[in-house]
């Protein structure tokens, strides 16, 4: 025991020897490193299904300790928020625009299977995310954005049938694609009534041509 005294542990490390930058460089580097692990951890959960998970259980996903959580984040609401911001990181890859030009059909077989493949991948994520909104302010005008961003899609897709309406009837129309296209709809077709993705996804879009070829006789 050496008289009583502590061993010392001396740092020979090229970490110990590097300018004291260099070594907050690394810190900073292995804090955002924990940070995305936790809200890919998060994220991994929600996708699984499981959509209010603990702190304990976001930090054994990330195999970091409960304390680091809390040490990265203010609070759960927080952490959700980061993991929303990232998760859209993710999948903003899959939301080119999708042509304004070309046959009506065309048009919303595109843009059905765009956003069908979107709440297929990421549909555990997207439900949590809805849930969690309505108790945090910061996801709620997440989802507000999102929603924004997409009817304004709607309406340059389907612009040609859409300008030919008066202002009230073009709105009722935009308000019944919306929800033709949206989540909801897709997992009432997928879920409750067992329809095959392909399936699912062919009836919205013979629904959208069906309605605005209606509208415009």
């Amino acid at each position: 025991m050496n008289g009583g005294t502590q061993p010392v542990d001396v740092d020979t490390s090229a970490d110990a020897a590097a300018s004291p930058d260099s070594q907050t460089d690394g810190r900073t580097a292995r804090s955002a490193k924990t940070r995305d692990a936790i809200a890919d951890a998060l994220l991994d959960l929600l996708a699984d299904g499981q959509f209010r998970p603990t702190a304990r259980e976001i930090a054994a996903r990330a195999d970091v300790s409960l304390r680091s959580v809390y040490v990265h984040f203010d609070d759960l609401e927080d952490l959700f928020c980061v993991a929303a911001r990232r998760h859209y990181e993710r999948i903003a890859p899959m939301l080119a625009p999708t042509p304004a030009t070309g046959r009506l059909a065309e048009r919303a077989h595109a843009l059905v299977q765009q956003r069908f493949t979107l709440y297929r991948q990421t549909g555990g994520i997207g439900r949590a995310t809805r849930l969690h909104a309505a108790f945090s302010p910061t996801l709620a005008r997440i989802l507000r954005d999102a929603h924004a961003r997409a009817r304004a899609d709607l309406e340059r897709v389907f612009a040609s049938e859409l300008q030919r309406l008066p202002g009230a009837k073009r709105e009722n129309v935009v308000a019944v694609l919306d929800v033709l296209t949206g989540p909801d709809a897709w997992e009432i077709l997928r879920d409750r009534n067992d329809l095959a993705a392909d399936t699912a996804m062919q009836c919205v879009v013979d629904s959208i041509v069906l309605h605005l070829r209606a509208d415009h006789a």
